[in-house]
């Protein structure tokens, strides 16, 4: 089984190179299941329904978040429903939503969990390392994907190596720029700092880059707005082979 992962999709353009690209994407890639972050699809920032629903319209069949996703209210309900959109285990117990999440293809059963990281985030949440291990006693399937909604590239090698030989796949996301370091650790775990973003090449983490270079240089406040030009799509193919929860290879992908 091919697994597609797809980096941090960011606004209305994000989300449209998404539809427009992914048939074909699984197509060439023979990709069974699509993972993607939406954290950032809707506009300005968080996930809304009408985001969500339009990226699983597009193909994708689970949805991960982060840091933004309690922004939108109005997405409460759907992640208490928890038909595919999962939020980051390690927030209070008190946020809608769960966790993790069962794709239940009888051919290929993938859980899908979803970590957020502490360095240099807020607010402050419980260790990864520990929410990861008290799921782990609890999910009962080989094929386990770890998305890893980080700041810190030392934090996300680190949860990396802590779940290798746990886990089939250690994704990063969060900084939207798709790092090189793609491979299988030690013993295993498929792992990659960032998969990047499905956002505006030419722009500053997708937003556009004049606003955020005013935002860094003066430290005032400025109203970001996505970059809906030059939108490319990044992610990575995680190819499972015959022994259950071992990928056997792990490719980036980019879509100009």
């Amino acid at each position: 089984m091919n697994v597609l992962f797809l980096g941090d999709v960011v606004g209305q353009a994000g989300c449209e190179k998404v539809r427009r690209e992914l048939p074909r994407l699984k197509k060439e890639l023979s990709a069974g299941i699509v993972v993607a972050n939406g954290e950032n699809s809707a506009e300005g920032n968080g996930i809304t329904p009408y985001s969500a629903q339009h990226l699983f319209a597009s193909g994708v069949d689970v949805l991960t978040t982060g840091n933004h996703t309690l922004r939108r209210r109005d997405v409460y309900d759907l992640l208490e429903e928890g038909n595919g959109i999962v939020r980051p285990a390690n927030f209070h117990p008190s946020a809608p939503g769960k966790g993790w999440f069962l794709h239940d293809n009888p051919a290929f059963p993938l859980a899908v969990v979803n970590l957020q990281g502490r360095v240099y985030m807020d607010p402050p949440l419980a260790s990864p390392f520990d929410t990861a291990d008290a799921l782990l006693s609890k999910i009962d399937c080989p094929n386990i994907l770890v998305d890893f909604h980080a700041e810190a590239t030392a934090e996300m090698l680190a949860l990396g190596h802590y779940l290798d030989g746990r886990v089939s796949a250690v994704i990063g996301t969060h900084t939207h720029v798709q790092t090189a370091d793609e491979r299988l650790l030690p013993r295993g775990t498929a792992y990659i700092t960032d998969a990047g973003m499905c956002g505006g090449r030419d722009s500053i983490l997708g937003v556009e880059k004049e606003r955020a270079i005013e935002r860094l240089r003066t430290g005032l406040p400025v109203r970001f707005q996505n970059d809906p030009e030059q939108i490319e799509l990044c992610g990575v193919l995680l190819v499972f082979g015959k022994t259950p929860g071992k990928v056997e290879r792990i490719e980036r992908v980019r879509v100009p």
